[in-house]
C-alpha cells in the first residue's frame, strides 16, 4: 500500500481547483472564475486499494508549500495561455523542491483556443512526467492519479476517512459552508460585488428529521452591494441559497435548508 502528500501548484487560474473537485468527485475548492479566490491551502484525500493520496492546492504562489511534507509535486499549466512572469514564478517555485518526483499536468487540452504547450518543452528535461488532461471534462483523470501513485512510497494511510462526511480534511464544517457561498456569489454577481465579501456561519444544526439547518450572514462593504446581493424582490439571495443548498445536499447526502441573509458594515 501507498500513502503520501501531494502539491499542487500553479499559476491563478491555472484549474488546480478543478482538478481537485474533479479528482475526488465532490465540491472541495471554491471554483470561481475571479482570479485567486481560493484564500487557504485546502487538503483533500483521495483513496483507493492502493493506498491513499494527500492533496493540497496551494493558493497563488505560496512558497509553504515547500516547507511541509510533499512527497509529489503536480504543476498544472493552462496550455492556452501565454508563459509570463507569474508563470516564472512558479516555476521557480517548482525547482524549489529539489529531487521531489515532479509531474506537469498541461490543462484545459478540450479547449479550442491556441496552444502555447511550446513554450514549456525545456520542462521535459527537469521533471519525472508529461502528461495532458481536461480538469473541467475529467479527462486523463485517472492517468494522473496511476501517475501519482508510481511515485508515492510505501505506508500505511495517512488519515482515517471513515467518519468523514466531506473529503475536506483540513477545513471546519462553517469554513467548507462559508466557501460554497461566497463561490456562488461571484457566480451570480461577476465583478459587480467586491473580492472582499465574506460569509460567516451563525449556526449548524442537525434536526430530529435528519435535515441539516444552516443559517448564515453575507457581509458586504457598501449598502449598495447589500440591495444587489439581495436583489429584486429578494430573487438573487434565493437564487444564491438554493444552489448553494443543492449542492451542499450533494456533498452530504442530505436534506439541507438554508436561511441566508445580508448585512452591509
Amino acid at each position: 500500500m501507498k500513502s503520501g502528500y501531494v502539491a499542487i501548484i500553479g499559476r491563478t487560474n491555472a484549474g488546480k481547483s478543478t482538478l481537485i473537485n474533479s479528482i475526488i468527485g465532490t465540491k472541495v475548492a471554491i471554483t470561481s472564475p475571479k482570479p485567486k479566490t481560493t484564500r487557504f491551502s485546502i487538503q483533500a484525500v483521495f483513496e483507493d486499494e492502493r493506498g491513499q493520496i494527500i492533496f493540497t492546492d496551494t493558493p497563488g504562489l505560496s512558497e509553504q508549500a515547500i516547507k511541509e511534507r510533499v512527497d509529489v509535486v503536480v504543476y498544472i499549466i493552462d496550455q492556452t495561455r501565454q508563459r509570463g512572469g507569474e508563470e516564472n514564478k512558479v516555476i521557480g517555485l517548482l525547482r524549489k523542491f529539489g529531487n521531489k518526483p515532479k509531474i506537469v499536468a498541461f490543462n484545459k487540452i478540450d479547449s479550442p483556443k491556441k496552444s502555447y504547450r511550446a513554450q514549456y518543452l525545456f520542462l521535459e528535461n527537469e521533471v519525472n512526467e508529461v502528461i495532458e488532461l481536461s480538469a473541467r471534462e475529467n479527462l486523463h483523470i485517472k492517468h494522473l492519479i496511476d501517475t501519482i501513485y508510481t511515485y508515492l512510497p510505501e505506508g500505511k494511510p495517512l488519515v482515517d476517512t471513515k467518519d468523514m462526511i466531506t473529503p475536506i480534511l483540513n477545513l471546519d464544517s462553517e469554513t467548507f459552508i462559508a466557501e460554497l457561498i461566497r463561490e456562488k456569489i461571484y457566480l451570480f454577481t461577476k465583478e459587480e460585488v467586491p473580492y472582499q465579501t465574506s460569509v460567516s456561519i451563525d449556526e449548524i444544526a442537525n434536526r430530529k428529521n435528519g435535515t441539516l439547518y444552516v443559517r448564515a450572514t453575507i457581509h458586504v462593504t457598501k449598502e449598495r452591494y447589500k440591495k444587489m446581493l439581495i436583489g429584486e424582490g429578494g430573487r438573487k439571495i434565493k437564487q444564491i441559497g438554493t444552489v448553494t443548498r443543492k449542492e451542499l445536499s450533494i456533498a452530504t447526502n442530505r436534506k439541507v435548508y438554508m436561511e441566508l441573509k445580508v448585512e452591509a458594515e
